[in-house]
């Protein structure tokens, strides 16, 4: 009896089976690559972390300003902002040059937490709360250090999302 060589039939074997494994493990994480790149929840996420970035970076630089690099101050808050609060920041320039002049205080703003509370992204508008700590240094005396939260509403333009508006978030129980 001849004996019947099945070593290199089942080494054949095993290559084909694992070049078929292959191919369909290839097909599948293209297609899913691909749905996941076409996923309207993809756009959405990205918006999403877009306007988070950009409104917690505009908050802390409404809560940064340097007597003594006044005008580069002022000047990163004009380019964070749009809309009517940019105009309030403009026309209000020159009265809060003289007060931060006469009052030759520091703030430096760290942002603690954000999150965004509204997203149209058909409409380009967004609303985020950020938990911010501001430390404010006079000429003289400690720091004073206060953490706030935050509201902002932002508006997409040209440039990206801007502040359209800015306040203090409630705090505690405001029903009554």
């Amino acid at each position: 009896m001849a004996r019947v060589r099945t070593t290199g039939n089942a080494l054949v074997t095993v290559a084909i089976a694992l070049t078929a494994v292959a191919a369909v493990a290839a097909g599948w994480g293209g297609w899913s690559r691909y749905d996941a790149s076409h996923d309207d929840s993809a756009a959405y996420a990205q918006a999403r972390d877009d306007a988070l970035a950009a409104g917690e970076q505009a908050v802390q630089n409404m809560n940064t300003l340097d007597h003594r690099k006044l005008e580069q101050g002022l000047d990163s808050w004009e380019s964070s902002t749009t809309g009517d609060l940019h105009k309030q920041l403009i026309d209000g320039r020159d009265e809060f040059v003289k007060q931060i002049e006469a009052a030759k205080t520091v703030s430096t703003a760290k942002v603690l937490s954000g999150a965004v509370t509204e997203l149209d992204d058909r409409a380009g508008r967004a609303g985020v709360m950020v938990a911010v700590r501001v430390t404010v240094t006079a000429p003289k005396g400690e720091p004073a250090v206060k953490e706030s939260r935050m509201l902002g509403q932002l508006t997409r333009t040209s440039q990206g999302w801007k502040l359209s508006a800015l306040g203090q978030a409630p705090v505690g129980n405001t029903a009554g």
